[in-house]
């Protein structure tokens, strides 16, 4: 009964470990360097993930630079983005 009670609460903590791990993904590019999401850049289908109602994640942009989906980019960088719309915005923006 202790090694069933053990091995739950194995599990348990593995899996808030890995959500933990996979919300930090989204803030490290696989080099290591910080990211940041940044709204408006995005084109259709090539989001990061979820921008609101009606939405999934991941691939669910239906326009290019949608201010209301978002894209990792390096931190420090999304200002400077340019798009037929203006520059990118570090908070969501009125599509």
């Amino acid at each position: 009964m202790k090694t069933l009670t053990l091995a739950t609460a194995a599990l348990a903590l593995a899996a808030i470990t890995g959500a933990a791990l996979a919300d930090d993904m989204n803030t490290k590019a696989s080099n290591g360097a910080a990211m940041e999401k940044c709204y408006g850049v995005a084109l259709a289908g090539k989001n990061d993930c979820k921008a609101g109602a009606g939405t999934t994640c991941a691939g669910s942009a239906k326009k290019d630079y949608d201010g209301m989906h978002w894209k990792n980019v390096p931190t420090g960088t999304c200002t400077s983005i340019k798009t037929p719309h203006g520059m990118g915005s570090l908070t969501p923006m009125k599509s």
